[in-house]
């Protein structure tokens, strides 16, 4: 691998992610209200941050490039990572996160991202990434055209690594604190060096790629959905489990503050309105139990039926 070339490559294809994500998710808002950019840059790194909010459809969206640096590995890659401890780094990604307006429409999750170290020997490389559904209320229909789409990002690459991902985006966003998961999953992967670096990128490409297809229809489908101060309260309690998750547990936040990089951008993944509700319980036989009960547990979609008509909400 030509390391000058291969970050070059990862850059060109990431930077051009980025533009066509947020020229996606503009076109579905359909407001006219632009994604504000700042072009950054600092002693360790620069990038692209990018934000819509107060939409018709999202609240808020961020699409996030970055291309940081260092002298040392941070403490939340070199704890999975000793052997690299004290090496020079480069990590460069992109990554999305959007809270939409209408509870009914979930929130969602991308990155995509390439991480080398220098080292005595041969530079030491991986991609990582995935993307992962957080729905406020449960459709069986969404979960499953969620799952479909990527396992189709990763089919080209082998059969087995579907199972393999979606396994390890069931145990990665897991509050372990409320013993609850974050969503319904979707595709987690990390250190990922199969097959050779051509491979790996094909594979990180064909899941970013995927995104748009997974998560635009599920919009569609419940932007214009009727909902009341009730659901919009609900969207605001579950909002609180993904905060906590970001900054709890979430590596990708906790190697961003570690490293340096811009306070902004990385916790851009925050929700403009959020709330806390103490000991919560919804009654039971609503949409809200629902959720909880049958949604928020890891789950074999690719094996459901799809609903013989729409799921009604309360």
């Amino acid at each position: 691998m030509n390391h000058t070339l291969a970050l070059e490559n990862v850059s060109s294809y990431l930077k051009e992610l980025q533009d066509r994500l947020c020229a996606g998710l503009s076109k579905t808002d359909d407001s006219g209200i632009q994604f504000h950019e700042d072009a950054w840059t600092q002693e360790k790194g620069d990038g692209r941050t990018r934000i819509l909010r107060n939409g018709n459809v999202f609240e808020q969206a961020g699409v996030n490039f970055s291309h940081v640096h260092g002298s040392a590995l941070p403490t939340a890659a070199s704890a999975r990572h000793p052997e690299l401890a004290g090496s020079p780094f480069q990590a460069m990604g992109v990554s999305l996160v959007v809270h939409p307006q209408n509870p009914f429409v979930p929130t969602s999750h991308m990155n995509v991202r390439f991480f080398c170290a220098e080292t005595a020997g041969a530079p030491i490389w991986w991609f990582g990434g995935g993307f992962d559904l957080t729905p406020t209320y449960g459709f069986v229909a969404d979960a499953i055209h969620w799952h479909r789409t990527a396992q189709a990002a990763c089919i080209p690459f082998g059969k087995d690594l579907y199972p393999q991902f979606k396994k390890a985006c069931d145990e990665y966003f897991y509050l372990k604190h409320r013993d609850e998961q974050r969503g319904v999953g979707g595709l987690f992967f990390d250190d990922h060096t199969e097959g050779g670096f051509d491979h790996a990128f094909a594979l990180t490409r064909s899941i970013g790629d995927h995104y748009l297809p997974a998560y635009l229809p599920i919009v569609a489908k419940h932007c214009n959905q009727p909902f009341s101060p009730e659901h919009r309260e609900f969207q605001l309690y579950r909002r609180g489990r993904y905060v906590e998750f970001n900054l709890v547990y979430d590596r990708g936040t906790l190697f961003g503050l570690q490293s340096s990089g811009r306070t902004e951008s990385i916790l851009m993944s925050l929700p403009p309105r959020v709330a806390w509700h103490y000991d919560y319980q919804p009654q039971p036989g609503t949409p809200e139990a629902t959720l909880i009960q049958d949604f928020l547990k890891p789950r074999n979609w690719l094996a459901e039926q799809l609903p013989s008509e729409p799921i009604k909400s309360s």
